[in-house]
């Protein structure tokens, strides 16, 4: 009995194939490792448009490359001062520096006097002057902290009014806060959108 799986001699047999001419060898084993035969159509080329253009740019002088690291650190920073960075993007720190800008705060007031403070606690000075001094440092040192608390009451006031699901911790918008206050007007970032006494 024929078995099932055997073949038939006509699959067994190899196919025919047409023996190579001496130049088809010879263009065969000059080709390169990595060679593929062609599809019979040539490769379309990549449009032109978008492309930069070919030629050789001009190559900068020292004077005029110094000039263009210096144009783009303005611009970098001018655009830092207005936008400010990561830190301040979100709606609430919008509020929070709003809130910040909208009143006078002793904070602005705490790094001169504590220059103050620090040229009237010399062991040179009289007593009276030292004694003035650390009162002063006693005095600014409160107004801060009573500042900063009312910064917060209205900051938590406003954000619970305004973003009642907001995900942004309290803690570090008060700190953000507080740390803008104590920080001179003009030197803040970004800069002020209010001006003092406008309703935030």
């Amino acid at each position: 009995m024929p078995s099932l799986f055997r073949r038939k001699s006509a699959d067994l047999a190899d196919p025919v194939t047409e023996p190579e001419t001496p130049a088809e060898e010879e263009a065969e084993s000059t080709r390169v490792r990595g060679y593929t035969p062609s599809k019979g159509r040539e490769t379309p080329k990549r449009p032109a448009t978008g492309r930069r253009p070919a030629g050789a740019t001009k190559a900068l002088s020292k004077e005029e490359a110094k000039a263009l690291r210096r144009q783009r650190r303005a611009e970098a920073s001018a655009e830092f001062r207005r936008e400010g960075g990561p830190r301040d993007r979100g709606p609430e720190r919008l509020l929070a520096r709003n809130v910040v800008d909208s009143r006078r705060t002793v904070g602005t007031w705490f790094f001169g006097g504590a220059l103050v403070v620090l040229i009237g606690s010399n062991q040179a000075m009289p007593p009276v002057v030292r004694l003035a001094s650390n009162l002063l440092w006693g005095a600014l040192a409160l107004g801060v902290v009573i500042d900063s608390v009312l910064i917060s009451r209205k900051i938590k006031k406003l954000v619970r009014e305004r973003f009642p699901r907001t995900d942004q911790r309290m803690g570090s918008l008060y700190f953000y806060a507080i740390m803008r206050s104590i920080t001179f007007r003009k030197l803040r970032t970004p800069e002020p959108r209010v001006a003092l006494g406008d309703p935030v």
